[in-house]
């Protein structure tokens, strides 16, 4: 096998796994009260209760023994001892996801082509001159942006859930 089809091979392997990865290895539990503080006024959390309830709303403020969130109906005050989880809103990021796979795309087009290209033997059928690393770099860049951007993008980080 030739060393530019390996590296084909290599660069859509890699691809491959860069698109498969999971962002939220190694999550950490948050147990401390006080990290509630880190919230700035008019966030938008999730509070879940013991009993299973959960309420959305903006965040007001946090003391040692009450959770003050803003909700439709007005301000609703929840007793420290009654909650499980608090989450936090986060933004998504569906147009940095979408340049990251453009870019491991066109990278594995790159490859792709390489090994196209250099396929011109005495055997060989077909003989594509650079046509391989032209055609396939965007074509690639378009489906890893296409990939990109259906990663799921922002949701819920949990920042405090009770021991």
């Amino acid at each position: 096998m030739k060393t530019a089809k390996r590296i084909g091979y290599v660069a859509v392997l890699c691809t491959l796994l860069a698109l498969t990865a999971d962002p939220v290895v190694g999550a950490v539990e948050k147990s401390d009260w006080g990290s509630l503080r880190q919230i700035a006024a008019g966030q938008t959390i999730k509070v879940t209760v013991k009993d299973g309830a959960s309420s959305q709303g903006d965040f007001q403020s946090a003391t040692e023994d009450t959770l003050v969130l803003r909700v439709a109906g007005g301000d609703r005050s929840i007793l420290r001892d009654t909650v499980r989880r608090v989450s936090l809103k986060t933004n998504g990021h569906r147009g940095k996801h979408a340049l990251i796979g453009a870019a491991i795309g066109a990278g594995a087009g790159v490859g792709a082509g390489i090994a196209i290209d250099n396929d011109c033997s005495a055997t060989s059928i077909v003989c594509t001159g650079n046509k391989g690393k032209a055609i396939l770099t965007p074509a690639f860049a378009l489906l890893g942006a296409g990939i990109g951007a259906l990663v799921p993008a922002g949701g819920w980080r949990e920042i405090y859930r009770a021991r």
